[in-house]
């Protein structure tokens, strides 16, 4: 028996220039203005998605590469998306929204009242996409911290927001107009909180929530360290491996061991693996499509390694193709699982040329054959539907800009194969995103 999935969105290219360099640019929406993404959230509300993680990077990396990350707009200009969230809302019902927060430049307070108010404004449809990102600390005078030591802060970062959040004890709220008597200060929570990385004093001055109805917390990092916060902290989180049964079942185990470490169940996370498929017509055009990509020339490969320069804040376009590329070619600063991603499973730094890991990066497989991501709408849902009875996995978050072109090619023709098989339900509840995530 089919077993429903969740789905949502990975506003993977973040509020910036959507379609620029691909020929729908040329429907002429303003990226500035909130009528591209409105359209589009619609869009998706409409195909049952439970919600939108919506990427966000502060800074634009260092002095040496910013023109390369902004001559294709890959890693800016970039407007806030928490400040384009209450534009989505207004333009929806049911659809949650996951703006990106970094726990490394936010303060605790300024996180949870802003999350407070769009949590009750949106009728509890929000939620937080945490980052530990450490580029960002020197644009608010902050130091940067080491991989590690950037999730201890995020832990006590997401302990004092979630403290925040529930300063308010059971029965501080009265509103009794008999009496006149609105809150029962009596029943708030005036805490001190002195820690490793925050003092905060509480309690916070925001209209409280009821136990388990404040915003989800979503995070990403595939990293032990970034697991072991997903399974302490997170409602949802962003997953990246291998699409086959057992790697799926295998990560999916160790986030949930994580969480029964930190006393919680697995149930109470949703592992959502992010993917982004090439939905084509017919088996014949996928096939057209991995085989032109198997030898890509050189202008190709510089293409792809301009779109890994930017997320590595490396210039790779510089360096010869034909040299194995080192560790020395990146600067501290550099994210390791970046770094694991560009080589991905195959790949040795100091061994493997720059021309070697850009090709392999160029390379497209069939979704029939479960080597790739091209093909069909009907072998898109077989992939969901495996993963979903041969690893019990919870659904997966599709991966592209809020564009209606983008939206409309990948889900078009997957929407209705998905239910037609029981995959995805026909429409979303009104309980707001925990429910959207946790009603089945």
């Amino acid at each position: 028996m089919s077993r429903l999935q969740h789905l949502g969105w990975f506003f993977s290219s973040g509020f910036r220039p959507q379609a620029w360099g691909r020929p729908e640019h040329r429907w002429g929406y303003r990226w500035q203005e909130p009528r591209l993404y409105q359209h589009s959230v619609r869009e998706l509300e409409q195909a049952g998605l439970d919600l939108v993680v919506m990427e966000d990077a502060v800074s634009l990396g260092s002095p040496d590469t910013l023109d390369l990350r902004v001559r294709a707009a890959y890693g800016g200009p970039k407007h806030d998306p928490l400040l384009l969230a209450p534009y989505l809302f207004d333009a929806t019902s049911r659809i949650g929204l996951a703006p990106t927060v970094n726990a490394g430049i936010t303060p605790p307070y300024l996180a949870a009242r802003q999350a407070s108010t769009l949590h009750h404004l949106s009728g509890r449809r929000f939620g937080l996409n945490v980052v530990t990102d450490v580029g960002s600390a020197r644009h608010v005078g902050a130091q940067p911290l080491a991989h590690d030591a950037a999730y201890d802060r995020a832990g006590e970062w997401t302990e004092l927001v979630r403290r925040l959040w529930r300063s308010w004890g059971p029965g501080a709220l009265v509103a009794d107009e008999e009496t006149g008597r609105y809150a029962d200060g009596s029943l708030v929570d005036a805490f001190q909180h002195r820690g490793e990385y925050f003092d905060v004093d509480g309690p916070l001055n925001a209209v409280p929530f009821t136990d388990g109805d404040d915003p989800v917390v979503v995070s990403p990092g595939g990293s032990p360290r970034g697991l072991a916060y997903a399974g302490s902290h997170s409602q949802v989180q962003l997953a990246l491996c291998p699409l086959d049964p057992a790697r799926v079942r295998a990560y999916r185990q160790t986030v949930h061991d994580a969480a029964v470490a930190a006393g919680r169940t697995p149930a109470d996370v949703k592992v959502l693996f992010v993917l982004k498929p090439e939905v084509v017509a017919s088996p014949e055009e996928a096939r057209r499509r991995v085989e032109a990509s198997l030898h890509p020339d050189d202008a190709a490969l510089l293409e792809v390694a301009a779109a890994w320069s930017s997320d590595l804040e490396t210039d790779l376009t510089r360096l010869p193709l034909d040299a194995p590329l080192d560790e020395g070619s990146f600067g501290d600063h550099v994210s390791r699982g970046t770094i694991k991603g560009l080589l991905g499973a195959e790949g040795r730094l100091g061994v493997d040329t720059l021309r070697t890991l850009l090709a392999r990066k160029a390379r497209k497989g069939l979704l029939s054959e479960r080597t790739g991501l091209v093909g069909t709408a009907a072998e898109l849902a077989d992939l969901v539907e495996q993963m979903g009875e041969e690893a019990d996995n919870d659904g997966f978050l599709l991966s592209g800009d809020l564009h209606p072109v983008t939206v409309h090619r990948m889900l078009d023709d997957l929407v209705p194969e998905l239910r037609h098989r029981g995959l995805l339900r026909d429409e979303l509840g009104t309980g707001g995103l925990r429910a959207n995530l946790f009603d089945f």
